[in-house]
């Protein structure tokens, strides 16, 4: 309507003030409703081709769409492991920090894998305190062995030289039987030295690697522990949270709530454009949007993102051929916009549904001289009907609150 007012003063309205003053026809008698076709027929239809001209002219440069949304994702609150819940520290719809405690499962079986992992570790404890005295006691031994073979040695070496200075002064049986002696305490010293390497070696090598797998099951054991106790992974409000001590939980049936992190929904608008404005939508173009949510308020926004896919064409590797007559509806370009100005969504519920301008401008290359007279007087015109679709989205914001109290059928 409003492009048809703008027009008419243009077409309609020349032609009838030439009808009435230069050729002298007047309203009522020569211009009567019969007449009116036939007399500003040149008017009506110059005013019908300038508006179809004008309104494709805005809707392309400066689109509009009525499918933005401040879209927001939540995190399902979902244990790792499935168990019966003992304790619930929130209520419904409770604001929570990062790392509170949700809720608490049944941690009777964590409990006791965690006391037998800490046993496991004593026992390890104790055993490296044996084997320490076991190498304190090889050494004993070791010493006592050594004393033993030494006097053995000597004493056979002082007959053996006995006997070679004078032969048949010692009886060849004795140096035989010392002979035996100091082979026999030669294989007791090399048990006693290698029953303190043993030890040492699980001083060194098998205790600290049975201590590091018990330490490694306590760890385990405790994480599992930690599992049972179900907290908030970020600063929130938990929604739809119902469980009871007594409940059930499973992670493979369904969540326990959800959480909604807190300012999600509150940084950027996601709006849907037709496919033939793809051309058009750039980063960094003027914008403006109004919430059903926050009515009567015109948001000041720049588009900050464009997704260069359309979601309708994607699809899923499976047996059957894509059918494309199956896409109906045509996809949208989706849209990320911003506000200008901090706050500029304060007030706006997160998931409102909103309508949203963007709008183009060509200041800049006007600007820039490298455009001629002719296109420089277009692009201003191009940037000049932005004002009507400004308009528009007002008295849009302005109605939206009747059409939805009243129009809707409330």
């Amino acid at each position: 309507m409003l492009e048809i007012i703008l027009c008419s003063l243009v077409t309609v309205l020349p032609d009838y003030l030439y009808r009435r003053y230069a050729q002298g026809k007047r309203l009522g008698r020569e211009i009567t409703l019969f007449s009116v076709w036939y007399e500003l027929r040149f008017g009506l239809i110059t005013c019908l081709m300038l508006t179809v001209a004008l309104i494709t002219m805005i809707f392309y440069f400066h689109p509009s769409t009525t499918s933005a949304t401040l879209y927001y994702r939540t995190v399902p609150i979902v244990p790792e492991v499935a168990g019966r819940v003992a304790a619930v520290n929130i209520e419904l719809s409770a604001a929570v920090k990062q790392g509170d405690v949700l809720f608490r499962l049944d941690s009777a079986k964590q409990d006791a894998a965690l006391l037998t992992a800490k046993r496991k570790i004593a026992e390890v404890d104790a055993a490296m305190l044996a084997a320490q005295a076991d190498i304190m006691k090889a050494e004993g031994q070791l010493q006592e062995a050594k004393g033993s073979l030494q006097q053995a040695q000597d004493e056979l070496d002082t007959k053996t030289e006995l006997q070679r200075r004078s032969p048949g002064m010692v009886p060849q049986r004795d140096i035989e039987k010392l002979s035996v002696a100091v082979a026999g305490r030669r294989g007791s010293l090399d048990a006693v030295t290698a029953s303190k390497q043993s030890a040492m070696v699980r001083v060194s090598a098998l205790l600290p690697a049975e201590k590091a797998s018990a330490e490694a099951a306590l760890a385990e054991a405790q994480v599992d522990l930690d599992k049972t106790f179900i907290r908030a992974g970020v600063d929130g409000r938990v929604e739809q949270f119902g469980l009871r001590p007594g409940d059930i939980v499973n992670p493979m049936i369904r969540s326990a709530g959800v959480l909604i992190p807190e300012g999600a929904g509150r940084r950027a608008l996601a709006a849907g454009f037709g496919q033939i404005e793809a051309q058009v939508m750039k980063v960094g173009m003027v914008a403006e949007a109004t919430c059903i949510s926050k009515p009567w308020t015109i948001i000041p926004m720049v588009v900050t993102s464009v997704q260069d896919y359309i979601a309708a064409g994607q699809f899923r590797g499976g047996e059957q051929l894509i059918e494309a007559q199956n896409t109906v509806r045509p996809g949208t370009i989706l849209v990320f916009m911003e506000p200008i100005y901090k706050g500029g969504l304060e007030g706006v519920t997160p998931g409102s549904s909103c309508i949203a301008n963007a709008y183009t401008s060509n200041h800049d290359l006007i600007s820039s001289g490298k455009v001629g007279a002719f296109k420089s007087f277009a692009l201003h015109v191009v940037d000049a009907t932005g004002v009507v679709h400004a308009i528009l989205l007002r008295i849009q914001a302005l109605l939206l609150p009747i059409k939805t109290l009243v129009l809707s059928g409330h």
